[in-house]
């Protein structure tokens, strides 16, 4: 593939937070995007936010724990948009509870999305990387990959994420491939906001506690996240792979 021409990417769960201000920003580097989501209809904004902004954009209504599903989305990708060679595994949901109130498809389900979802995605586009010879494959990740009470389920599909890209990384990097995964700390979204609720706190009240523990004093956005997406997914990035990068406004220890 020349570097000139437009690559496309693929970001899951890119409807609203960080997904969207993913998606938006490799717009902004030139790519064609594919913008995920459960519900095609969802992604609407997302896509005109980009193609307002003379991007080319891609509505794609798909579950991602979905075998078939993930299969027709890239067929559809390729086909409208050109062969995807940049993906964003993003998509993701939260079942959170203490482990002896949590039930079997509460864990089963945020597996399904996060952990199968990124396998599936990553299975499915790894062709047309191999044949172009240049992939980029970034699993988001998250702080609670380190541990976190009554994330039982999500702390280990985050952790997870971290062992896939690795070993993603060393299978793929001899076909031009690289896979890197971002690891967020506190980002204020739809998914913090319901973390908020859970523990019975204002979001407002619930971000200022939070940035007290912050070394940078502020709690992150979606857009600290697409910044170092960004990067990974980049041309320059070739001689990184395999790695894990907090972003979390400080060191975690």
């Amino acid at each position: 593939m020349s570097t000139t021409e437009q690559r496309v990417a693929v970001v899951t769960g890119a409807a609203r937070g960080i997904g969207a201000a993913t998606a938006v920003r490799l717009a902004a580097e030139g790519r064609a995007v594919a913008v995920i989501d459960l519900d095609e209809a969802a992604c609407k904004d997302t896509v005109e936010q980009i193609t307002a902004a003379g991007g080319r954009a891609l509505a794609v209504g798909c579950d991602v724990s979905d075998e078939a599903q993930v299969q027709a989305a890239i067929d559809r990708i390729a086909a409208e948009l050109g062969a995807p060679t940049i993906l964003v595994n993003n998509a993701g949901v939260l079942r959170d509870n203490l482990l002896f109130k949590m039930s079997a498809s509460d864990w089963d389900t945020v597996m399904n999305v996060h952990l199968r979802g990124a396998f599936l995605m990553s299975r499915a586009v790894q062709k047309h990387m191999v044949d172009a010879k240049f992939g980029r494959i970034v699993n988001l990740s998250s702080s609670s990959a380190l541990g976190n009470r009554g994330q039982v389920n999500y702390a280990a599909a985050k952790a997870g994420l971290q062992g896939l890209t690795k070993t993603l990384a060393k299978e793929l990097g001899k076909f031009g491939v690289t896979a890197n995964s971002v690891a967020p700390g506190f980002i204020a979204t739809d998914m913090t906001a319901a973390t908020a609720e859970r523990v019975g706190m204002g979001f407002d009240d619930f971000q200022a506690a939070a940035a007290t523990q912050i070394p940078v004093q502020r709690v992150g956005t979606p857009d600290d996240i697409a910044n170092a997406i960004a990067f990974f997914t980049g041309d320059a990035a070739g001689f990184v792979s395999g790695q894990v990068l907090y972003v979390a406004g400080g060191p975690l220890n």
